[in-house]
């Protein structure tokens, strides 16, 4: 692979990580306006985001095995195709649960790019690269978490929260001609990959039996969960609570999202003398202690600045960077034949996660701080309880 290949690659699958923030980012700093047009309340609009999140975690298990059976490129293809078809559903949408149920679509399309994506990175790249590669990608993807909330509040503002679901039609249809044009396919059709639903259940239980795999994506797993119900829960507590507008809230959001980048910037330099494994643990532990940090403020009343909420909040999100990139590495080493299977069971119990927490902070819901930063403190020491289990498996 030329350096030109090499850069081309990282861009296409940069703007294919950065699709899923897209999705979720942008329409954040649209939840009171979504409430307001559609006669609902923001703890019913957050469903929409469990329903994306289900839609996720669900349509990688089908594109898993698909991507292994028939290539990498054609089902991208499909997918992002149906992603057009549910946003303009999306903008369409005449009552809140219109929009939770194309939300689910959006994301069943939506969700092969994170699927081949990383079936991409296993295909192409040696093992010790992964972690490295990972970090890069998500670092370029992080962008879009930075930028999106920004156009969404602008947006949002100027024309409406549907216009946003347009925005996103148009970004997808440019990613897609791009991939039509340059993105390489990296492992033909195989024909011995089996369709059949029970054989594609037992390829994902042989996937899962691999010793270290249910240790790290079930780590990467609840290190997502804590990512998710900051996002579920922040339009609330930053707009609501701290008062701030969407443009405000927008910006903020989106010096979090770089705070991401700079995570993985710091992980790619961190690889360079520290293993993987050690790198995970110690950034496992720290963003525990925050959580705790953040746990406890919240009960006791301290978190009603954004002067402590929101550097505390900034810590956790950088110890994240690292966490999931190394656990996403971790897990999917063992696996080449079966990547794809392998990425997909990884994205979907991520996923599933996510849709756990977004349910439990908007169940939890009670005008306070404490049901996100309660969910934000308990992922990370299920966490640590995982890495554990696996640190005493290597013992053995």
């Amino acid at each position: 692979m030329t350096r030109k290949e090499y850069r081309i690659l990282i861009l296409i699958l940069g703007a294919l990580a950065a699709l899923g923030p897209f999705s979720v980012d942008m329409h954040l700093p649209g939840f009171p306006a979504i409430a307001a047009d559609l006669h609902t309340d923001i703890g019913h609009v957050g469903l929409s985001l469990t329903s994306f999140f289900i839609g996720i975690s669900f349509g990688q298990l089908f594109y898993g095995p698909v991507i292994d059976r028939c290539g990498r490129k054609k089902p991208l293809v499909g997918g992002l195709i149906l992603f057009i078809v549910a946003a303009l559903g999306c903008s369409l949408a005449p009552s809140i649960e219109w929009l939770i149920a194309a939300r689910f679509f959006l994301a069943l399309g939506g969700c092969v790019g994170m699927v081949a994506g990383r079936a991409v990175i296993r295909d192409l790249f040696p093992v010790h690269q992964m972690a490295q590669v990972f970090s890069l990608m998500m670092m370029l993807g992080g962008v879009a978490p930075i930028i999106a909330p920004v156009i969404g509040g602008m947006v949002v503002a100027t024309f409406g929260w549907r216009f946003l679901f347009y925005l996103l039609m148009a970004i997808t249809a440019v990613i897609l001609a791009v991939i039509l044009r340059h993105l390489p396919e990296s492992k033909g059709p195989d024909a011995s990959v089996s369709l059949h639903p029970w054989q594609v259940v037992a390829g994902y239980f042989k996937v899962f039996k691999e010793p270290t795999f249910p240790i790290y994506a079930l780590a990467s797993s609840t290190a997502a969960g804590g990512l998710f119900s900051y996002i579920s829960g922040s339009s609330f507590v930053f707009m609501k609570l701290l008062g701030l507008t969407e443009t405000q809230f927008g910006w903020l959001y989106g010096v979090n999202a770089l705070n991401l980048i700079g995570a993985n910037m710091a992980n790619r330099l961190a690889l360079k003398k520290y293993t993987s494994v050690r790198v995970l643990r110690w950034a496992s532990l720290i963003q525990c202690g925050l959580g705790l940090l953040l746990l406890g403020g919240g009960l006791l009343g301290l978190l009603r600045s954004g002067y402590v909420l929101i550097p505390l909040i900034f810590c956790y999100l950088f110890c994240f960077g690292f966490v999931m990139s190394n656990a996403t590495a971790l897990a999917l080493a063992p696996f080449a034949r079966s990547a794809g299977s392998a990425s997909a069971l990884m994205g979907s119990l991520q996923m599933l996660a996510g849709a756990l927490a977004s349910t439990l902070v908007s169940f939890l819901h009670d005008g306070t701080v404490v049901p996100m930063v309660l969910v934000m403190a308990c992922c990370p020491m299920v966490n640590l309880f995982f890495l554990r289990q696996g640190a005493a498996l290597a013992k053995r």
